[in-house]
């Protein structure tokens, strides 16, 4: 029995055509810029989003950290989401390392920042402030693709404030997926975009930051400093390459399989099951906090890992087929008809 993991995507393995393509990559010192499979994946990074140059680093964190670094100085200040990435779930690498101060905002429920409060943070030009200088952005946030007419409304509110625009956009292949459009019709409103290769897309590792060739000039030192110097980097490359060129638009079927889970899901009545419209690969379950545990158990038993909450995130994946999803909705309406058992039988027994 082949063990479901709906924790992230980031659990995938590379597929035998990847690990080929790792396998057989060409090879040289990326910090001296010559590994020539790094620079063919920079290359078409750049190419695929629209930008002039994109860097390879070892991780999203260090990708936003790096764009962070290469927008502000030390004193300036980004606007960002209470709940997002780069605020709340990347160790305040900005302040630690680049004392740029975050302003954090609150998401509306669609992922997207109210323009009217950020044009209320944004610091007036004086001593006693902190200077205003990037906007950043989420997309997909907690899996809903940010509406295509917010990120336009985004763009030209930067341009009237003299701010520059960045993207998390870690999963922005499901957000244009989810959109039916090219990456670019998202990616053209942004200065800078950080996408990883290691969620949807199925590589063990990587991410790319994009941006214009000055900026990046200042990110490559950054990346340096930051440790993100990774020599023969092109075995892992060649699977960012692979990923690019194969496992863009298959995300549709993991769109797929998240409506087919919370519609199963959505038959058990002891489960309230968050998903709609925007969403792409991830669904959300909130669970009665006596029955996590329990739930837990059941599923890992029967080859299922999830991650124990109350408000519990299940992520679909490459790694996850149309009959692992049935299975999962049989183990869990298994579950809670158990319960309603054990329940009925207790009430039975307690008698009139």
């Amino acid at each position: 029995m082949n063990t479901i993991d709906l924790r992230s995507d980031t659990v995938t393995r590379p597929s035998k055509g990847m690990r080929k393509a790792m396998a057989e990559a060409e090879l040289g010192d990326d910090v001296y810029g010559d590994d020539p499979t790094v620079n063919r994946l920079q290359a078409l990074a750049a190419e695929t989003l629209g930008f002039e140059a994109a860097l390879f680093v070892p991780s999203g964190t260090q990708s936003n950290l790096v764009a962070l670094l290469s927008h502000c100085e030390r004193g300036d200040e980004y606007i960002v989401g209470q709940l997002a990435h780069t605020y709340k779930f990347e160790a305040g690498g900005g302040a630690v390392l680049g004392s740029i101060q975050p302003q954090p905002l609150d998401f509306a429920p669609d992922g997207t920042l109210d323009l009217t409060k950020v044009a209320g943070a944004i610091k007036a030009d004086d001593v006693h402030f902190a200077r205003t200088r990037l906007l950043c952005l989420e997309n997909t946030y907690a899996g809903r693709a940010l509406p295509m007419s917010y990120l336009a409304e985004a763009r030209a509110f930067v341009d009237v404030h003299g701010l520059a625009l960045h993207l998390d956009g870690a999963r922005i292949f499901n957000a244009a997926v989810k959109h039916g459009v090219a990456v670019t019709q998202v990616s053209q409103h942004f200065d800078t975009i950080s996408f990883c290769l290691s969620k949807g897309l199925g590589c063990p590792v990587g991410s790319l930051l994009c941006g214009s060739h000055e900026l990046l000039s200042r990110g490559y030192r950054w990346r340096k400093m930051l440790g993100g110097g990774m020599r023969q980097a092109g075995v892992i490359a060649a699977a960012g390459i692979y990923a690019l060129e194969n496992n863009v638009q298959r995300l549709q079927e993991d769109h797929d399989n998240a409506e087919r889970l919370a519609c199963g899901l959505g038959e058990i009545d002891e489960l309230q099951v968050n998903y709609d419209a925007q969403q792409t690969n991830m669904v959300f379950v909130d669970v009665a906090e006596a029955a996590v545990s329990p739930l837990q158990s059941w599923l890992r038993e029967r080859g299922i890992i999830v991650t124990a909450r109350d408000h519990m995130r299940l992520v679909t994946h490459l790694d996850v087929a149309e009959a692992d999803i049935d299975r999962v909705v049989d183990a869990c309406k298994g579950f809670f008809a158990g319960q309603r058992q054990v329940r009925g039988e207790t009430a039975s027994a307690a008698g009139p």
